[in-house]
């Protein structure tokens, strides 16, 4: 860590302030359109550890929350642990130590770094999964402002040079850490905080950090926790918050949070995958208990719309974790066990299926007919967008990573467990 200090104290003024002119911009989780699409060209389609890497740079600390990338910098979030004098090990997997949760900043240029703010502090035997990470939501950056979730260690805004404009905690249980990324819509920055207990959506004001509103979820006997990132959709020129929790996915108002409809899926909990929408249908990915299943909603109905409003339903090759990818009228996903499938978005007819191998939880992007699959072990398939299956190639950074993949013009940012990669044809 200290020499990552140190590089932020000796990087010439010239990266902080130079930007090179970016086709497009990726500042959320899944990217602009926040479902996985890039408009980025002549992306690289081979690569390893040493072939095409234009640089790789050592993130202190770890987190799984994906790079966004805007104009010239990229932003990522990381826990670095505050070790002791004498360290004293670790019981159960729970580390002993307390955690710097941290903004950082890379020049996109050079992969030096820019800047690292703390942000909050995660207390000494402070349990997560296994799979999960103290740093695990992406950032969102939007104009000058970048935002920034910890679960119920802190929110925070921050300018573009890593000075904090407000700060502030939202109180609720989380199970097994935080997942969901914040989303933004006009000056609400929405998030789910589905705890242990009491799970509800909340607004802040992007401007001061207080709350705008709080609603509460519908009610369930247990397993209320979940991980899912809100998605903001336009439906017969009404503006959506469409919000997937544990049993139940619900439309909200996102300027008053008003609940608006709802499905139920019940005994469907720990919800990871974030919703998509697309040829006037909401996609849901269920979650445990047993298969998950994929569920195509019509997005116009008023209450509990259950019975009325879910097209179809399909419970195989669904993922627990990756998000699904919609590309013109079909779906491509990769289960958490690595079958990829290819559906039709009219139906849920699947078109093709197979075995990638390897496990899963990154959510996959497309770009230019490709889609590219990154596994756990950090082995990413590049498969063609198409109805038959057809593999364009094998890349290992031989690294686990559960955090998305960050296009450009001609790269690919990739955030591995100990690396952050700039991949350049």
């Amino acid at each position: 860590m200290s020499r990552f200090l140190l590089s932020v104290l000796t990087l010439p003024l010239m990266l902080l302030i130079a930007a090179p002119c970016l086709a497009q911009n990726w500042p959320q989780f899944r990217g602009p359109d926040a479902e996985g699409h890039t408009t980025a060209q002549n992306l690289p389609l081979e690569w390893s550890t040493t072939e095409n890497v234009y640089w790789k740079t050592e993130i202190p600390g770890g987190g799984w929350s994906s790079p966004v990338v805007v104009d010239g910098r990229i932003y990522l979030t990381s826990a670095v642990e505050i070790k002791s004098p004498e360290p004293e090990g670790e019981e159960a997997g729970i580390p002993r130590n307390p955690h710097s949760l941290r903004v950082i900043c890379v020049d996109y240029e050079s992969g030096k770094p820019a800047w690292s703010t703390e942000v909050a502090m995660v207390p000494a035997d402070t349990s997560i999964h296994s799979k999960n990470s103290h740093a695990s939501p992406t950032p969102l950056v939007s104009g000058d402002r970048i935002f920034v979730h910890f679960g119920n260690h802190g929110t925070a805004a921050l300018d573009l040079d890593g000075r904090i404009i407000w700060n502030r905690k939202i109180d609720y249980n989380p199970v097994h850490g935080s997942g969901g990324s914040p989303v933004l819509f006009e000056d609400h920055l929405i998030l789910n905080c589905d705890g242990g207990s009491d799970p509800f959506v909340i607004s802040l004001h992007t401007a001061t950090g207080e709350e705008r509103w709080r609603t509460p979820r519908p009610e369930f006997p247990n397993q209320t926790f979940s991980f899912s990132t809100p998605l903001l959709i336009e439906v017969e020129k009404r503006t959506q918050c469409i919000s997937a929790g544990s049993h139940v996915v619900c439309s909200y108002d996102p300027r008053s949070g008003k609940e608006l409809w709802s499905v139920r899926y019940p005994n469907k909990w720990s919800i990871v995958p974030k919703p998509v929408y697309a040829g006037g249908k909401v996609l849901i990915c269920t979650g445990y208990e047993g298969p998950a299943e994929l569920l195509a909603i019509q997005p116009e109905g008023e209450g509990d719309v259950t019975e009325t409003h879910v097209s179809w339903r399909v419970d195989q090759f669904v993922p627990h974790n990756p998000s699904p990818l919609v590309i013109d009228d079909a779906i491509y996903m990769i289960s958490d066990k690595g079958i990829a499938s290819c559906r039709a978005l009219d139906s849920g007819e699947l078109h093709w299926k197979a075995r990638v191998g390897g496990n899963f939880s990154a959510s996959p992007i497309v770009g230019e007919g490709h889609i590219f699959l990154m596994s756990e072990a950090g082995l990413c398939t590049v498969i063609k967008a198409a109805r038959e299956y057809e593999v364009v190639a094998e890349n290992d950074l031989e690294e686990r990573t559960f955090s998305s993949i960050a296009p450009q013009d001609g790269n690919l940012i990739i955030r591995t467990e100990t690396m952050l990669y700039r991949i350049k044809n």
